[in-house]
């Protein structure tokens, strides 16, 4: 338990961009617990101190213990980067990818072969830490999609990774208006689903092949929005209920 907690409450903290210090005064504790707890020196923590670390970090006390059950229901990021330009979508989704593998996080990139390729060459040798997987394959559907995210998720945190980071492009170029509405009934349902899940899902659309309708509603269904360095909140963002609500 002691090396679950290390890892999780190291993980939850930089995912803040804190220091000990920083979480020291937002939960009360010392930072010299702090310091001793992450790195597993000590093995007893009591449970006031642990749910004085969840709350200060906006998780819950099963995920610093490693638990699959009853995370935050904030945990999950969800989040949009749109692209015109091949550097523009390296400049955001190697950084992020990077992040993840210092962290050793569980980091997974669902792409076509021509992301694939681009996000090898850039990353070199670090590709390895990369689990890749093939969108057209994964995306058959919205179900096999949905249910298989979900699995991933689980069966990696539950095996160990303190956080899983996945970067993920749909295949919607050519689809109907039809097709459109019900993808992004399934990116605004994601926000709900998967609210507990410990996971950045970073999805990235491509601007060049999509019409302007379907980047209106990519913003409108990802709280969170990256570009320029920097990951802000997204205005156009609307509540899935919201959302749901106005499609026919």
């Amino acid at each position: 338990m002691a090396d679950r907690l290390a890892t999780s409450l190291k993980s939850a903290r930089e995912r803040l961009g804190w220091s000990r210090e920083t979480l020291a005064h937002e939960s009360g504790l010392s930072w010299a617990a702090i310091t001793q707890i992450e790195s597993g020196r000590r093995r007893e923590v009591r449970a006031s101190s642990l749910l004085a670390l969840a709350s200060a970090l906006g998780v819950t006390v099963d995920y610093l213990l490693g638990g699959a059950a009853s995370a935050s229901p904030g945990l999950l990021n969800h989040r949009l980067l749109v692209y015109g330009t091949d550097d523009e979508y390296l400049r955001s989704s190697v950084p992020f990818i990077l992040e993840g593998i210092a962290r050793a996080e569980c980091v997974v990139a669902v792409t076509e072969k021509g992301q694939a390729h681009l996000l090898h060459d850039a990353l070199g040798s670090d590709a390895q830490h990369v689990e890749f997987l093939d969108a057209s394959a994964w995306y058959r559907s919205l179900w096999d999609a949905a249910s298989g995210y979900r699995s991933l998720v689980w069966d990696r945190f539950e095996a160990g990774a303190p956080w899983i980071r996945i970067i993920g492009e749909p295949t919607l170029t050519g689809q109907s208006e039809r097709e459109l509405a019900e993808w992004f009934r399934y990116e605004a349902l994601i926000n709900l689903s998967f609210a507990s899940c410990p996971a950045t899902v970073f999805c990235t659309y491509d601007a060049r092949s999509l019409p302007d309708s379907a980047i209106d509603d990519a913003r409108r269904t990802h709280p969170q929005l990256a570009g320029a360095g920097e990951v802000t909140a997204s205005p156009a963002y609307r509540a899935p209920e919201d959302f749901l609500l106005r499609l026919r």
